[in-house]
């Protein structure tokens, strides 16, 4: 046990200015820790008052390229109480090559009628360096690609399914009819259906084939993010996707999802954009003075986002369609699960900031960020 646990409180006549723990960090440390002593790895980073000098003798902890990102490390197994291995254990020997999701928002097109033609696909993703999960996407990955179009474009989809069992779409920003547009198409067959966004905002969309549970947590999801007419304040735009895994056995090093479990809604995994803590190793990055927008989707598909950036609030929180009811000075906003809300802030102050889900006990699992606001 580190010594500074076993220091004791002393009182000073002057106060005390200990030097900083770097938040990334912070969060490695207490993810790690918390592999040991489940719930004691934050308690325990923050009972750190000084840390130790970099090899350039500075302070500031470990140089960037040493730090551990928050979660598993090598060697290391995530259970939960159930008792199921979060890794994979040998990967297989053609794992596909792990690959950070990109969270920026597409450009829009020039065009007002968007075609998209897509494949739903069965196939292992390598969520981590040592997690392969038996995946069921669209576009072979975990969420499907971002969706950007603008109210009243013509979004023309099709569906053709490459998989051995049935699948479909269903998207949150269409008004179809359900029963002919989000219909399920077996092996080599095709849907294709249109729709036109009424409303701006960030809407989920799924494969809604029975049991949609299933479908969801095997990572059949993604985000459509619809822009009003009139163009919203310049800003950069980022897309996170909450999401969950539930794991069961492994087959050839590959995890298999457990439907039991996740009828059950106890996740070993929630993260943002399918990977868990990948913003942490890869941080998103901005300038001083930037207007950030965020669009959260919380797929599910059983639980919601309590969405928060530490150090800073938000300005402006969307509840319905951007740019019209949006309340501001916000610190936490609920996103429920097969919803979607829009978050902005401008950023005055440099740092290092996490995003994160409020909900510790899943912000622990995964689904923690790091927004970096260079000078």
């Amino acid at each position: 046990m580190p010594d500074d646990l076993h220091e004791q409180p002393t009182v000073a006549a002057a106060p005390l200015t200990p030097s900083p723990v770097p938040r990334r960090d912070f969060l490695m440390r207490a993810g790690a820790l918390t592999l040991a002593i489940p719930g004691a790895g934050a308690m325990f980073a923050a009972c750190t008052t000084q840390e130790a000098p970099d090899a350039s003798g500075a302070a500031g902890g470990p140089a960037q390229g040493d730090a551990q990102p928050l979660g598993p490390r090598p060697g290391h197994e995530m259970t939960d109480s159930m008792g199921v291995a979060g890794t994979s254990g040998a990967l297989p020997a053609n794992a596909p090559a792990y690959h950070r999701y990109d969270p920026a928002l597409p450009p829009l097109s020039r065009e007002r009628t968007l075609r998209l033609s897509w494949r739903a696909t069965e196939a292992p993703i390598r969520i981590s360096e040592d997690r392969v999960v038996n995946g069921w996407t669209f576009e072979n990955d975990i969420p499907g690609p971002i969706v950007h179009c603008r109210v009243g474009d013509t979004v023309e989809f099709t569906l053709t399914n490459e998989g051995n069992i049935p699948h479909s779409m269903d998207f949150h920003a269409a008004q179809v009819d359900p029963k002919v547009a989000f219909r399920s198409v077996v092996k080599g067959q095709s849907v294709t259906f249109r729709f036109q966004p009424k409303h701006a905002g960030a809407f989920m969309y799924h494969c809604g084939t029975a049991p949609v549970l299933m479908h969801i947590g095997s990572g059949m999801y993604g985000a459509i993010c619809v822009s009003p007419r009139e163009p919203l304040p310049a800003a950069k735009d980022f897309v996170l996707v909450q999401s969950e895994y539930y794991f069961g056995n492994t087959i050839d090093g590959v995890l298999q999802f457990d439907y039991q479990k996740m009828l059950g809604t106890f996740p070993d995994v929630v993260c943002f954009n399918g990977r868990p803590s990948q913003y942490i190793r890869d941080p998103i990055r901005v300038k001083v003075g930037d207007r950030v927008r965020f669009w959260v989707v919380a797929a599910g598909p059983n639980h919601g986002s309590a969405f928060h950036l530490v150090g800073e609030q938000f300005d402006r929180v969307y509840l319905g369609s951007p740019p019209q009811n949006f309340i501001q000075g916000v610190q936490t906003f609920a996103v429920p699960a097969g919803g979607g809300m829009v978050f902005e802030c401008v950023c005055d102050v440099p740092g290092e900031f996490p995003f994160v889900n409020h909900s510790f006990g899943h912000g622990e699992k995964g689904s923690v960020g790091i927004l970096v606001v260079e000078p």
